[in-house]
């Protein structure tokens, strides 16, 4: 891809993730090209509907959230590595007003890859830390509800904290808390 051309579709992904952040299922190509600064037909050539834009923003989003839990698999508090990686994914589960919960739930083919990469990522830091008995899906499923519960109380920004507290071990003592 040429430079022009990566920075074009950098740019219009960028511009996607703020105007999907702000609009949900209302926003359109058309806005996220406008913002973007790029013409219809360059938005077009790169992602041909709002599905394939949506399915490349989740898919970066997804490998951030899985690079930061194989960074925290390194972390000397297994149980607050594992909190920490849960409110990411609680916050990521709130990332443009309900859009990826959807587009997963659909179990579009193009995300099956995400949803296994977040799971690996679950179980290794899992694995760490809680009984044999705790499944990383079942913890998975929490950490989204409790994003969904965030976003119908946003003014309450300390709830994430709060009930992940409740379903996830308590902090060891003498080791810091991941950045």
């Amino acid at each position: 891809m040429r430079a022009d051309a990566r920075r074009n579709r950098e740019r219009i992904m960028e511009v996607a993730r703020e105007v999907l952040t702000e609009h949900g299922p209302g926003a359109s190509l058309n806005q996220i090209a406008q913002r973007a600064g790029v013409g219809a037909g360059t938005l077009y050539r790169h992602f041909p509907s709002l599905q394939d834009l949506l399915v490349a923003v989740i898919r970066d989003d997804v490998e951030a959230l899985c690079a930061r839990g194989r960074e925290l698999l390194e972390h000397p508090a297994p149980d607050q590595a594992l909190r920490t990686w849960l409110r990411a994914v609680a916050v990521h589960a709130t990332a443009m007003r309900g859009l990826v919960a959807i587009e997963m739930a659909g179990a579009a083919p193009a995300l099956a890859a995400c949803h296994d990469d977040i799971l690996a990522t679950g179980e290794a830091l899992l694995a760490r830390t809680a009984p044999s008995h705790v499944a990383v899906a079942d913890l998975l499923k929490l950490a989204n509800a409790i994003g969904w519960a965030a976003e119908q109380s946003p003014e309450d920004e300390h709830l994430i904290d709060r009930l992940l507290a409740l379903v996830t071990p308590e902090k060891r003592e003498g080791a810091p808390p991941p950045k």
